[in-house]
């Protein structure tokens, strides 16, 4: 099988695709420089230059960043996220839609409706702001990060009853898919499992997360 490629802006993703898929052949590419000039804007200077990376790729991409996945697309990569809002779709809404990067509320909120537009039911979305829970990633505290987000989903669900799954919009937020479902009876969509599912041969897929 030929390699998958797969472009991150953040190191701790590698390790995340490889535990998921410890037999598939992965190349990394970690561009943490990219997520931070695009903070502001995609320029056309980063516009060409991550054009170009995935276009010299031969075979298969898969862009783990959510801010540029909609120019990773357009290169030729596929979205992370995609796979993942097609289910959100299927299951129907409403979706909440949780996110730790404003960056990442167009882009994500377009695709989820995009994937509801093509199951043609009416999109439902509630996204939910998460933001004050980044500085946690950023300084390396994984698991203070997952914490954060699941005690902030569990504190809006309480006043959401109608919401019918949920969806963490950010690879960087999957952690925090194990202990939603453990108290949750709703899908939890987390991106990395979901998008390996749909990209890799049955020998190399793991098992999904619940209602997906």
């Amino acid at each position: 099988m030929a390699a998958l490629t797969l472009f991150h802006t953040a190191e701790v993703h590698v390790e995340t695709f490889d535990r998921l898929a410890p037999k598939a052949d992965l190349i990394h590419v970690v561009r943490p420089d990219w997520l931070e000039r695009a903070q502001g804007d995609i320029d056309s200077d980063l516009r060409q230059e991550i054009t170009q990376a995935i276009e010299a790729v031969p075979g298969a991409s898969l862009c783990t960043c959510t801010t540029i996945g909609e120019l990773a697309e357009t290169a030729g990569a596929t979205r992370i996220d995609w796979p993942m809002m097609q289910i959100a779709a299927r299951i129907g809404g409403p979706v909440l839609t949780a996110y730790c990067l404003d960056s990442t509320l167009a882009p994500s909120s377009a695709l989820l409706r995009r994937a509801f537009q093509e199951t043609g039911q009416p999109a439902e979305v509630h996204p939910l702001d998460l933001t004050t829970t980044w500085p946690l990633f950023q300084a390396g505290n994984t698991a203070g990060f997952a914490a954060a987000i699941t005690a902030a989903i569990m504190a809006e669900l309480k006043t959401r009853p109608e919401i019918s799954a949920v969806v963490l919009a950010q690879a960087s937020m999957a952690a925090a898919g194990t202990p939603l479902r453990s108290q949750l009876d709703i899908p939890v969509l987390t991106s990395p499992e979901i998008a390996l599912q749909a990209l890799l041969p049955s020998k190399h897929k793991q098992t999904g997360p619940k209602g997906a």
